[in-house]
C-alpha cells in the first residue's frame, strides 16, 4: 500500500439519500429521471433516453448535481443492484428512482468524483457491499452499508491520475455510443421514409389501391421468416448442464437494441442436448417478449448461440426480405406488441401473437436496393458496438491494477 494512501469511512467524507417514490400519474414532462433500467454497463447516464417526472413530486433535495454518483439500491435483478454512474455536466434538471441511491461528496474540490465512480466499479468495492469473499451479487444497498464502509483513498493528485487513464478508454466507449445512435436514427428515419410515409423511389409513378401501393403484398411475420422459436433454460440444478462454456446463452435482459457478440453466460452441450434451448446461427434476430419495459427489445446474435424462454429466435427468409429490414420491422412493431401483451404479474406475448401478426411486404427489387443502402449503417453499428466490447474489457482488467 502506497504510503500517502489515506485510510478513511466513506460516510465521513460523503452523503447519501435514497430516490423519490411516486405513482405512475406523476410521469409526465417535468424533470428527467434516472430508473434502474437506465444503468446498463455505462458510466455516464444517456441523458436523451430519460423518461420525465412531474416536478410538483419532487423535494429541493432531490436534484441531482454535477459530481454526484447514483446506485442501484435494489431491484430484483441482483447482478444490478450496486452498479452506478456519474452525474456530469447534465444538459437539464435530473432527479432519480426510489430504488436509487445518491452519494455526494463533501467537498468536490478535495475529492475527484471521476475517480469514486470508478472505485465503486471495481471488485474489491462490490465483494465489501456483498458481504462475502468471493464478491458475488449484492443483495440490497443501503446508505448505512455504505456509511460505514472503510477503504484506503490516495491524495487528490493520484485521484486524478487514475481517473485520467481510466477516463480516455470511457470517453472512447462515449464517442463510440454517439455515433451508433446516430447510425440508427438514419437508418430508421430511411425505413420510415420508404416503407411507413411511403415515399420510396418511383412512389410518384405507383398506383395506390385501397391504401397501398400496388405490388405490396398482405403477409404475416412467419411467412416472412425459416424459422420462429422461443429458447429454453437449462435446470439449473444439474451443475453438468452449466460447467462447461460451449454454446452462449443470452437472456432478455442482454437485448439492448444491439449486436450480440458474448453472453454472460454459458451452457454445456449437455444443457442443450436436455432443455428446450436450440442453436441458431449468426444474423438471427432475438426479441424480448416478456415483461415491460424489456418486451419488444432486439438483438442479432453475431455467431451461433441460444438463448432463455423469455426470448424469441427469428430467422429471416433472405430470398424474401433481409435480417435488416426485419430488425426495423420489428422495431417498428414494438408499440403494438407492447400494447396487446397479457399477463397480470408479468404482460408477455406469445410467439402465435407474432407470427400471425399482418404486414404489408414490399416488392423484392424495392427490399433489395433498401438492404444495400442500409447495410453499411448496420455493420459500421456491428464494428462500434464491437470496439464498446474491447474497451470496457481493457478498462476492467485495468481497473484494479491502479485501485491498489
Amino acid at each position: 500500500m502506497a504510503t500517502e494512501w489515506k485510510k478513511v469511512k466513506l460516510g465521513d467524507i460523503a452523503t447519501f439519500s435514497n430516490g423519490i417514490n411516486f405513482g405512475k400519474e406523476s410521469y409526465k414532462a417535468g424533470v428527467k429521471l434516472i430508473g434502474v433500467s437506465n444503468f446498463g454497463n455505462r458510466f455516464f447516464p444517456d441523458y436523451d433516453e430519460l423518461e420525465e417526472v412531474d416536478e410538483n413530486v419532487l423535494r429541493p433535495n432531490d436534484y441531482l448535481k454535477n459530481g454526484d454518483i447514483v446506485f442501484v439500491r435494489s431491484n430484483g435483478n441482483k447482478e444490478l443492484v450496486g452498479r452506478c454512474m456519474l452525474i456530469q455536466n447534465p444538459p437539464s434538471t435530473v432527479t432519480y428512482s426510489g430504488f436509487c441511491i445518491r452519494a455526494r461528496l463533501n467537498n468536490i474540490d478535495e475529492n475527484c468524483p471521476s475517480f469514486f465512480a470508478y472505485y465503486f466499479k471495481s471488485k474489491d468495492f462490490r465483494k465489501a457491499m456483498s458481504n462475502t469473499a468471493v464478491g458475488a451479487n449484492i443483495q440490497n444497498l443501503n446508505q448505512g452499508l455504505l456509511s460505514n464502509h472503510i477503504f484506503y483513498l490516495p491524495p487528490l493528485e493520484t485521484q486524478q491520475k487514475i481517473a485520467g487513464i481510466l477516463s480516455a478508454y470511457d470517453d472512447l466507449i462515449e464517442n463510440n455510443r454517439k455515433q451508433i445512435k446516430l447510425l440508427e436514427e438514419a437508418a430508421q428515419k430511411l425505413y420510415k421514409e420508404w416503407f411507413v410515409k411511403l415515399n420510396f423511389p418511383g412512389h410518384e409513378n405507383v398506383k395506390i389501391v385501397d391504401g397501398v401501393p400496388e405490388g405490396w403484398i398482405e403477409t404475416d411475420i412467419n411467412s416472412i421468416c425459416t424459422k420462429i422459436n422461443a429458447g429454453g433454460t437449462p435446470n439449473r440444478k444439474k451443475s453438468e448442464y452449466w460447467n462447461n462454456k460451449d454454446v452462449k446463452w443470452f437472456k432478455t435482459k442482454e437485448l439492448q437494441d444491439c449486436w450480440l457478440y458474448d453472453s454472460e453466460e454459458y451452457i454445456s452441450q449437455k444443457g442443450l442436448e436436455n432443455s428446450s434451448a436450440k442453436i441458431f446461427p449468426k444474423n438471427t434476430i432475438l426479441m424480448a417478449i416478456y415483461a415491460s419495459p424489456t418486451l419488444g427489445r432486439l438483438g442479432i446474435i453475431t455467431n451461433e448461440a441460444c438463448c432463455n424462454q423469455a426470448a424469441l429466435c427469428m430467422i429471416a427468409n433472405e430470398e424474401i426480405i433481409s435480417y435488416q429490414w426485419l430488425y426495423l420491422k420489428l422495431m417498428e412493431l414494438r408499440e403494438y406488441f407492447n400494447s396487446v401483451a397479457r399477463g397480470a404479474g408479468q404482460q408477455n406475448i406469445s410467439a402465435d401473437v407474432v407470427k400471425n401478426k399482418n404486414i404489408l411486404l414490399p416488392p423484392k427489387s424495392l427490399l433489395d436496393n433498401f438492404t444495400k443502402m442500409i447495410k453499411p449503417y448496420f455493420d459500421k453499428i456491428k464494428y462500434l458496438q464491437n470496439q464498446i466490447q474491447l474497451l470496457q474489457s481493457a478498462r476492467d482488467k485495468l481497473l484494479p491494477k491502479l485501485m491498489i
